[in-house]
């Protein structure tokens, strides 16, 4: 069993999720709660129940739309602070999908920092990740492996496009399974809009319509049922979706098409194998290996503790480095269709 935690940590893991004794409130708690901070609206991070929330202000539409228009629900805006039972509360950008926060906690003297999800890479459609200095950073580590090194995003968008192209070149559709929240929208905003129409499962549509709403560009999107997307239209089209519409009837209007899929799994030949798909692209909203590390190092925490993902390689490294580094056991996983094959190393 690990060791027991200091009686004053600022954050201990209990049944119902990570806990601020001082404050007497959740962070992202899996069981309902009276009083839980969000760190963005992903489905294994943002669950129904609890009866009053925190969150960042740009994800207010997608937290009401997942979890009910009715929720008990108070925003901050990036750096805003609030006191919450006696502990200084502020929310920073963690670079993953729109409203994506960490949490900066104030107590006695101590700050610590719950990381939530987070990448280092630039994306147009959120806020970039913001080091905040801390005592004890608990940080994800979903891709913490020396395997996972992410190619540039300029190289990555240049590589879809060349497929997308050439699809439409030779009359098919080009089909990318990309994760419904956060990955869709990515993908959109860093494509090259003028090769062809671009054509948006209804889940996907839904969720672009609430980022817009938040004041992120994207380009014009169409559902596959909209007038002037027949059949000449979708011969050179984009059509992104997420990863549960794979074999589905609602793919047979497509006909003949490639497809392809958009994760930070697809670094991996044998994933993409296994996925059954003509390409992958490692494109991931995760720090890769080294973002985990420049994260870490760029607040300065002595104290490190690892929630979900890699977790013993991320421990044993850190403490390599001389950090104190532990573990929380969570429930945390993978953020709605972002799931590996079952082959994949566990998590």
């Amino acid at each position: 069993m690990p060791p027991a935690a200091p009686p004053d940590d600022l954050v201990v893991a209990t049944p119902r999720g990570l806990y601020c004794p001082a404050g007497d409130f959740h962070i992202d708690p899996w069981r309902p709660v009276e009083r839980a901070v969000i760190t963005h609206a992903h489905a294994d991070h943002a669950r129904r129940g609890h009866a009053h929330l925190l969150a960042q202000r740009d994800g207010e539409r997608i937290l009401r739309a997942r979890l009910g228009a009715g929720i008990s629900l108070q925003t901050l805006a990036y750096g805003e602070a609030v006191d919450v039972g006696g502990v200084r509360v502020s929310l920073h950008p963690a670079g993953h999908v729109l409203g994506s926060a960490q949490v900066r906690l104030e107590h006695s003297g101590r700050v610590w920092v719950a990381s939530g999800d987070y990448k280092l890479d630039p994306d147009p459609t959120c806020a970039p990740f913001e080091p905040v200095r801390c005592d004890v950073f608990i940080t994800e580590s979903t891709f913490g492996l020396p395997i996972y090194r992410w190619p540039a995003p300029a190289r990555l968008f240049a590589d879809i496009d060349a497929w997308w192209r050439a699809n439409a070149a030779a009359g098919r559709p080009s089909v990318l399974y990309a994760y419904a929240f956060g990955k869709a929208q990515r993908v959109l905003a860093g494509v090259d809009a003028r090769i062809g129409p671009l054509v948006c499962h209804g889940a996907v549509e839904v969720l672009n319509d609430a980022y817009r709403a938040s004041g992120v560009a994207l380009p014009p999107t169409h559902r596959v049922t909209d007038a002037g997307i027949d059949k000449a239209a979708l011969s050179h089209a984009l059509v992104i979706a997420p990863p549960s519409a794979a074999g589905t009837p609602w793919l047979r209007r497509f006909g003949e098409h490639s497809d392809a899929f958009a994760s930070g799994w697809m670094q991996l030949r044998g994933t993409r194998r296994r996925r059954g798909v003509d390409r992958g692209f490692p494109l991931s909203d995760h720090a890769d290996w080294p973002g985990l590390q420049r994260a870490i190092a760029a607040t300065g925490a002595g104290r490190v503790i690892v929630t979900h993902g890699q977790v013993p390689v991320m421990v044993r490294w850190l403490t390599e480095q001389g950090l104190r580094a532990e573990a929380f056991s969570t429930e945390y996983g993978h953020e709605d269709d972002d799931a590996p094959p079952p082959e994949e190393p566990p998590a």
